[in-house]
């Protein structure tokens, strides 16, 4: 091989590695679900995929919308009589620059496409002479309050983020003693949510699915759903992931905010 074809090859590889090293533990990513997730359907090694609904930015990389992340089905388990049935998923790939970049991710929240779909109506009465989607005020998952024409994101009296005049939503992670994503290790950047409020954890929008294991803890970033009937995640539901610490990410480091000037508060918990 020539010596400037090597210096080639070394140079993506470099830039691979990179991309890797710096996507960050505790990166939120907002994703809308491309594939059905169908229990009877279902079969270990099915291929399974979702875009960022939302740009999002970490090391001075900007990942627009639209960016694949995908993974694949581990387990489907079937209960015994009067038990739920079991379904296991990771996603573990995000495609950067035309490369597919490994990630170890939990799911800290699962919306079904109703109540997506919701997220995205306006709340404010709307007419017809000059009302634009700037003008649209939004409820998210989970129950926070977005106001375009202000650019904020409101929980009660308290503003907890910011929002762009064509919906986008960023803020800082936030959890309460009493949740279970009390032992995430999201860190304080400010980040991008879509439609999840900041402090989403858990499942809206399915009755009687739970989550059994968020990828958390051990076995890190596999992805546990308890259900007693049918399963039905359609595409378009809404999954809010975070990066976890693994292997595949050896030198996390913090996340840049998106904005200059603006910061907000959270509760940091230790990772379980």
């Amino acid at each position: 091989m020539k010596l400037a074809e090597r210096i080639v090859v070394l140079v993506l590889l470099a830039g691979s590695l990179s991309v890797a090293q710096q996507l960050p533990v505790g990166t939120i990513l907002p994703v809308a679900l491309s594939t059905s997730i169908i229990g009877e359907k279902a079969k270990p090694g099915e291929r399974i995929t979702g875009k960022l609904g939302q740009y999002v930015i970490f090391e001075g990389t900007r990942l627009p919308r639209g960016t694949e992340v995908s993974g694949r089905i581990l387990r489907v388990q079937g209960g015994p009589a009067g038990s739920p049935a079991r379904v296991t998923f990771v996603f573990d790939t995000i495609r950067i620059e035309q490369r597919d970049v490994p990630i170890t991710t939990s799911l800290r929240a699962l919306a079904s496409m109703q109540d997506v779909f919701e997220a995205e109506l306006p709340t404010n009465a709307i007419d017809d002479y000059g009302s634009t989607i700037r003008d649209w005020n939004t409820t998210q998952v989970g129950g926070q309050g977005v106001y375009r024409g202000d650019g904020i994101v409101m929980e009660g009296p308290e503003v907890v983020g910011k929002a762009s005049m064509v919906g986008e939503v960023f803020g800082t992670p936030k959890t309460w003693p009493w949740s279970p994503c009390r032992s995430d290790q999201a860190n304080t950047a400010v980040q991008s949510f879509w439609v999840f409020s900041t402090d989403a954890c858990g499942v809206y929008g399915f009755d009687g699915l739970t989550l059994a294991h968020a990828g958390r803890s051990e076995p890190r970033g596999e992805i546990v759903l308890e259900f007693p009937g049918k399963l039905r995640i359609r595409a378009g539901s809404g999954l809010l992931l975070m990066v976890v610490s693994g292997t595949t990410q050896p030198d996390a480091g913090r996340a840049n905010s998106h904005e200059e000037g603006w910061s907000g508060s959270i509760e940091v918990a230790t990772q379980r």
